[in-house]
């Protein structure tokens, strides 16, 4: 007897269906077949599975190929788009006769539309199994997915859908409600592929597709041959005519997302709300009335009309809960942020970038993940952006496309606008949070331990000139607070950004913010003017944002002439890049001065060097702490004191590694002396013994 087919569909790309098929195959203690049918050329079965080499051994005059990878028949019936073409249904046809006699279960990775030469595994399958996310896109998707089906002529009753949760997203609809509209059952919701329980919910899916029985084939799908049509000839019947082998055509993101009707009830109506918001009522006037009670008593009032108007119509939303909810939700966008107020309120959300109004992705525990957030227009998004920059005195039009700004909440803000961004205007918004990190929580969530937090502690207090180098979002602002936290109440600070993001709590601290020009072009102040300045300011310590341009040679002279215990942040993979980061930005100052003597002003400046990473499971860490000895002919010379060495990951893709000690005694010590710091070095003894670089 034949052993079951079930063929899998995304929702949409990249919901996993691959994924799932490969790990289902793998699970089989009994001969299994694995179809690549996708046909796009992305060969991500022959991937997973480390088998590109064995299929193309295998392939002769067929496009088709085979390798036997345990219990596993692995087939891919194209390695490419172009050789698709090329497909016989008849070869097809009697691949899926010989694997469904042979194997004890068939899972077949289908594309969609379903391609011509595939459909002989299709006419075979038990159940069309639809892989979607759990966000609003991903339910539209899998609507779009059903209808498609039902062309074809499969029944609702041989269709099935598996949830696949990729991201732990906030945004994620509940099975319930995805039932619910889709009038489909969930044979399985399977966690991201990182969580502890992914396994476990693979096996309870493997488990209910066994049990299903292997039906009848579906004899309501029209047979493989009477699909294949010359390439070349006409339509019949005012049809259109289908090619051998189509690519892979997913559901449109783009269609879907500007078609209201797509989305669920409450979705639909808000948008509705919005659009009539846009047309009666200045959102703009009201961004610049939040300090006027009276205007925004007026302003709610009118969007509250508009929305009762929009609601009146509305039957679905008829209790008195949801269309006060409703209208708070309508309130607080319009007057806030928009689609972007429940993600700034959101305390796990660090960064927001809007791609254009119809997509917003966020940064939640160090991933990326799409959000179903959406403007209802090019305009609402733009006003948004005005609402936001308005109250800082600056501006974005074709004349000033780029702007940095900050929220009354330190939040910093790039927004960028047509003619330079061309799908749009792009924002993206680097939150901070409402709870200012501390070194204990650097140690709790293991970015650090107490050892290395003690030395920087101490190196503070010894007012080392130090530089906190790493990549975009590696922590080195976050990491910069935290250490200016080290720096005695008693001192004098001048703190010195593009865009103010530094919070410190000593009470004798200057902030400057450098400003862009004006429409004219007049009336720049860079950062490397308010470094100057700031010499004349008295200050005891110098904290300079971020170093990215000639800057760099003010504030090493500042480190050179009695200004020590200054701080800086640079962007560079790795402490030696630091220093030659440093190198090139004072070669940007515009002096023609010998690169040796550059190099001496670096030695003799700065004292240390701690970098900074995000690692792949997202985390922040501090991977290395490096001092600068001096020179040694036209070489800097630097030694490390602590390094962060990764072992791995666990099961749950969390990064594993040790923080140890290279052995060498540090210089600073001698400063610590000096200035009466306490400092135990025999505390480092506890780490383990760094290996050797070689």
């Amino acid at each position: 007897m034949n052993g079951p087919t079930f063929a899998f569909v995304n929702a949409k790309g990249g919901s996993g269906a691959t994924t799932i098929c490969s790990a289902l195959a793998r699970l089989a203690r009994a001969p299994v077949a694995l179809i690549d049918g996708d046909l796009s050329g992305r060969r991500n079965a022959a991937v997973l599975f480390d088998a590109i080499r064995a299929l193309d051994g295998t392939r002769r005059n067929s496009p088709i190929s085979s390798a036997l990878m345990g219990n596993v028949t692995l087939v891919e019936l194209a390695p490419s788009f172009e050789t698709a073409f090329t497909l016989s249904v008849d070869d097809v046809e009697s691949v899926a006769s010989t694997l469904a006699a042979e194997n004890q279960l068939v899972l077949a990775d289908l594309p969609m539309p379903i391609a011509a030469p595939v459909r002989p595994f299709a006419v075979r399958a038990t159940r069309f199994i639809i892989v979607l996310e759990p966000t609003l896109l991903g339910v539209v998707s899998a609507r779009a997915m059903l209808e498609e089906l039902k062309r074809f002529g499969v029944p609702s009753m041989r269709t099935i859908a598996v949830i696949n949760a990729r991201t732990n997203g906030n945004e994620a609809l509940a099975r319930r409600e995805i039932e619910r509209s889709l009038e489909l059952p969930i044979l399985a919701e399977l966690p991201p592929l990182s969580d502890r329980a992914y396994p476990k919910a693979l096996a309870a899916l493997d488990a209910a597709l066994r049990a299903i029985p292997a039906d009848e084939p579906l004899l309501l799908l029209p047979s493989a041959k009477n699909f294949i049509q010359d390439r070349r000839s006409a339509p019949r019947d005012g049809a259109e005519a289908e090619p051998l082998a189509t690519p892979v055509e997913r559901p449109r993101e783009s269609a879907k997302e500007n078609d209201a009707e797509n989305f669920s009830t409450r979705e639909r109506v808000k948008l509705k709300i919005h659009e009539a918001l846009a047309l009666q009522v200045d959102l703009l006037d009201a961004s610049r009335a939040t300090s006027d009670a009276g205007k925004m008593a007026e302003l709610r009032a009118k969007i509250d009309e508009v929305a009762q108007s929009i609601l009146s119509q509305e039957a679905p939303i008829d209790t008195a809960e949801d269309i006060a909810s409703l209208k708070a939700e309508i309130v607080n966008e319009a007057l806030g942020y928009g689609p972007l107020e429940d993600l700034m309120s959101d305390p796990a959300v660090t960064e927001i970038m809007v791609n254009g109004p119809r997509t917003v992705y966020v940064e939640r525990n160090g991933k990326i993940e799409r959000t179903g957030k959406r403007f209802t227009s090019p305009h609402q998004l733009r006003l948004i952006i005005e609402r936001i920059i308005a109250p800082l005195g600056r501006r974005l039009d074709e004349s000033v496309p780029m702007v940095d700004a900050r929220l009354p909440d330190g939040s910093r803000v790039n927004a960028i606008v047509e003619p330079l961004s061309i799908d749009g205007a792009t924002l993206t918004i680097r939150r901070f949070g409402t709870h200012r990190l501390t070194a204990e929580d650097l140690v709790t969530k293991g970015s650090a331990i107490p050892e290395i937090i003690d030395f920087l502690r101490a190196c503070i207090e010894a007012r080392l000139n130090i530089v906190i180098s790493g990549g975009t979002g590696s922590g080195k602002t976050t990491f910069l607070n935290i250490l200016s936290s080290f720096i005695p109440a008693r001192e004098r600070i001048v703190t010195i950004e593009d865009a103010a993001e530094l919070s410190l709590n000593q009470p004798h601290v200057v902030r400057l913010e450098s400003r862009p020009a004006n429409i004219e072009g007049r009336g720049e102040i860079r950062i490397r003017d308010l470094v100057r300045n700031s010499l004349r300011m008295r200050p005891d310590r110098i904290v300079v944002g971020e170093c990215r341009g000639g800057e760099a040679l003010d504030m090493l002279q500042a480190m050179n002439t009695g200004h020590d215990g200054s701080l800086t942040t640079a962007h560079a993979n790795s402490p030696r890049d630091a220093l030659s980061r440093l190198e090139t930005m004072v070669m940007m100052a515009g002096f023609d001065l010998p690169v040796r003597a550059i190099r001496e002003q670096i030695a003799s400046a700065v004292d240390l060097v701690i970098q900074t990473a995000r690692m792949r499971d997202g985390s922040r860490k501090i991977t290395s702490v490096t001092e600068v000895v001096g020179m040694e002919g036209d070489v800097v010379t630097m030694q490390e004191v602590v390094r962060f060495a990764q072992r791995g990951v666990d099961a749950s893709g969390r990064v594993q590694g040790d923080f140890q000690y290279t052995g060498v005694q540090p210089n600073a010590l001698g400063r610590f002396d000096e200035y009466g710091v306490s400092f135990d070095a025999r505390q480092f003894s506890k780490l383990l013994a760094a290996g050797s670089l070689w």
